[in-house]
């Protein structure tokens, strides 16, 4: 059965006629009584009264009718849907990052997509990236930011931006004041808030200071980064963070090291040959454009 043959039995119910249904649906009356005669035989019952000068439905028909009609609503529900995701009016994003980006990156992306794309829902998802590998291969999120380094073969891993990591103080820091790059040797000494050992930064921080020969002294460790700001931000602590972090606080300024830390590469990621909404593909855009111009970097 077609949704054709729903509309074609409702407009000749419609019109009580078939010649002018016929018309009204731009095919020919033969075509349509065929059409209807079909849908009667898919059913094994008579759904019309063809006998009198106009056509009505028998009771049968007008049992059918009533679920005919709500079954065309509903198609014609999902065929607005559709274009309406098309065009981006509605829709759903749902995008999984690994937790240093909430910080400083994912902000300003979901402003301007929200900006943007208002109807669009978005479901935001913080993740170590092992987890976000594994939930684009069982498509519990369309799209992911991460850093570049996937295991997964099913992973499509699309490099953004490098992140570069230093050391961050707060603007009243004796650090602070200086203009030149400071050496791993002076952090030997300086209280530093870091966070925990389950964050992928932490990794990088751990191997540049052992490599270093550094044994740092740490003082507070803490599993969010807004509590690692906060504290440097009002004491006289320091930590090592993505240097972009201090774009969107004041009180906080970089202070570049020399050997530098390594550097990661932030990439766009999303299983390989999946189906990628109109949200997702309008999201992957707009992360271009940001690069382009610079907002991102």
């Amino acid at each position: 059965m077609l949704i054709r043959h729903i509309r074609y039995l409702l407009a000749v119910v419609e019109h009580r006629n078939f010649t002018r249904a016929a018309e009204a649906l731009y095919v020919s009356q033969p075509t349509l009584s065929q059409q209807i005669r079909q849908l009667e035989d898919e059913l094994g019952v008579q759904l019309l009264d063809r006998s009198g000068r106009t056509v009505r439905a028998t009771d049968a028909g007008e049992a059918y009718i009533a679920y005919a009609r709500r079954a065309l609503r509903e198609f014609e529900a999902g065929e607005r849907a559709v274009h309406d995701v098309r065009d981006l009016t509605r829709g759903t994003l749902r995008l999984a990052t690994t937790p240093t980006f909430t910080s400083y990156l994912v902000g300003p992306l979901i402003a301007r997509f929200n900006a943007s794309y208002p109807g669009i829902s978005l479901l935001i998802k913080e993740m170590p990236l092992d987890t976000i590998e594994s939930a684009l291969a069982a498509d519990e999120v369309d799209l992911g930011i991460a850093f570049s380094k996937v295991r997964s073969a099913e992973i499509d891993c699309h490099p953004l931006f490098v992140e570069k990591l230093s050391v961050v103080v707060g603007v009243d820091h004796p650090f602070a004041q200086r203009a030149a790059a400071i050496a791993p040797k002076d952090l030997e000494q300086e209280p530093l808030a870091l966070l925990t050992a389950d964050f992928a930064t932490r990794s990088y921080v751990d191997a540049y200071l052992q490599k270093q020969g550094i044994a740092p002294k740490i003082v507070i460790e803490a599993n969010t980064i807004n509590a690692i700001v906060e504290i440097v931000r009002r004491g006289s602590m320091a930590t090592i963070l993505p240097d972009a972090i201090t774009r969107e606080n004041a009180a906080l300024r970089n202070i570049a090291l020399k050997p530098a830390l390594p550097h990661r590469t932030v990439a766009l990621l999303r299983r390989k040959g999946s189906y990628q909404s109109a949200a997702a593909l309008a999201f992957a855009e707009l992360v271009e454009s940001m690069m382009t111009d610079g907002t991102l970097t």
